[in-house]
């Protein structure tokens, strides 16, 4: 296969992971069938606790589902291009998993700074579980239950991201023995803390928002 075309590959699963983000659900839902746009509200975050705390648990389901589902569709795009067809690799493979976090991670970078929406969105948090889970049930099973206790003990969403975005890295080595795969999951992973910088903060002084299971 020459240069060329694995440029192109490489190229379409990065666009199209990219621009599947961009299509923020909780922004949608709020600027166009909601007519009241989510990032004037709350934190102004366009993102999933923000649109729960705005909007209520009857609509966010939407909110879980869109994002997971992009993030999904994102990872096996880039599993099958660069994994299958690019390597000739299995779906368990970690040229595969390769493929999966490129696509992932483009679809991060479209949720958090969709270029339709002025480059203003989420934090890519539910796109990052998504592309967890696409990665390996045994990852999943580890940085989402981790994300769940934390969550349930100290009702900070903020913190349980975090962790599990740290845990991620750690947990793919594990799994796939791949320095370019712990690469990439490092990159995801810093997205995600990168983003909750000022969550960190108020979490350090004590002043950080509780999530209210109502």
């Amino acid at each position: 296969m020459s240069i060329g075309i694995k440029i192109l590959i490489y190229a379409a699963v990065v666009l199209i992971g990219y621009f599947l983000g961009c299509c923020n659900t909780a922004l949608i839902l709020s600027k166009y069938l909601l007519h009241d746009d989510i990032r004037n509200h709350g934190s102004g975050n366009a993102g999933l606790t923000n649109f729960y705390r705005v909007f209520g648990k009857k609509k966010v389901l939407w909110v879980i589902l869109g994002d997971l589902a992009k993030a999904i569709i994102s990872c096996i795009v880039g599993g099958l291009l660069i994994g299958g067809v690019l390597y000739g690799a299995g779906s368990g493979s970690a040229e595969a998993a390769l493929g999966k976090l490129m696509g992932g991670i483009a679809c991060m970078l479209g949720h958090s700074f969709p270029c339709m929406f002025g480059f203003k969105g989420g934090k890519g948090v539910l796109c990052g579980a998504g592309v967890i889970i696409c990665m390996d049930w045994r990852i999943a099973l580890i940085c989402l239950g981790v994300f769940a206790v934390l969550v349930a003990i100290t009702r900070w969403v903020s913190l349980g991201s975090m962790v599990a975005s740290i845990l991620f890295p750690v947990t793919c080595w594990f799994i796939y023995h791949s320095i370019p795969v712990v690469i990439l999951a490092c990159v995801a992973g810093a997205l995600i803390v990168v983003r909750h910088k000022d969550n960190a903060k108020r979490i350090a002084k004590g002043e950080e928002n509780k999530l209210e299971f109502h």
